[in-house]
């Protein structure tokens, strides 16, 4: 833990769920954290899908802190799907998914500490859907592609890797049962299962990994699953 002792990590959607938990494990190791993000409290409130609003995000950061050596871009994008999404809906959630990660990190970009590194989380939607989820597959799709591009081009300044979460419990519910045992691991995942992959790749333990994406989802895209398999059975019903 003392490696992140004074360093300076940034997390965009660190007010709750998933990127509070990255927070907070951040500031327990030590770190100084700087979350942005659309709710209201002790951070910098506001919408990361306005250019403005990043660059007074990073312009804050940095006359404060001087350098940075982490960015999480964790925001969550809009999910909606292909019969109710707008175009100005889909364009918003790959402004929030896809733009505002990139945008933030070439501002920062220019004052990445030695050692620095960029995690950035996707879904294991990238590589698989449920109908209706358009918006939000597309910007995760996105980041994911994006991440690689980014290795190639910060290298020498800045590892880059994403982070693919399956499904992830924010309330820390215990499932039993066909949720739990349709995952190899055998249970649904926590915030923690990405906190911690988060910090890893973001310590020197880490220093051989770039431009990879790691799916933390329990196993769950690897397992098929049909009638009758880990409880699940196929429900039909007739017209009467």
């Amino acid at each position: 833990m003392e490696f992140f002792k004074n360093k300076v990590a940034i997390v965009t959607g660190g007010a709750q769920g998933i990127g509070r938990c990255i927070a907070d494990e951040f500031r327990k190791a030590g770190a100084n954290v700087c979350v942005i993000d659309k709710q209201p409290g002790e951070h910098f409130v506001g919408d990361i899908a306005d250019k403005l609003v990043l660059e007074r995000f990073a312009d804050e950061v940095i006359s404060k802190y001087g350098h940075v050596d982490f960015i999480v871009n964790n925001a969550l994008p809009l999910m909606k799907g292909i019969d109710s999404c707008t175009y100005e809906e889909f364009q918003y959630a790959l402004s929030v998914g896809v733009t505002a990660p990139f945008y933030l990190t070439k501002l920062f970009a220019p004052h990445l500490a030695e050692g620095a590194a960029v995690v950035n989380i996707s879904s294991s939607r990238d590589r698989m859907s449920q109908p209706q989820t358009e918006s939000y597959t597309a910007a995760k799709g996105g980041i994911a592609a994006l991440t690689h591009a980014l290795a190639v081009s910060l290298a020498g300044k800045a590892r880059v890797n994403s982070i693919s979460p399956g499904w992830i419990d924010t309330n820390y519910t215990v499932y039993e049962g066909p949720d739990a045992i349709q995952q190899p691991a055998g249970r649904v995942g926590n915030p923690m299962d990405i906190a911690n992959m988060v910090l890893y790749l973001c310590s020197d333990k880490a220093g051989f990994i770039t431009g990879e994406n790691i799916c933390i989802d329990g196993g769950m895209t690897r397992q098929m699953i049909y009638h009758a398999d880990n409880g699940w059975t196929l429900e039909t019903t007739k017209e009467q």
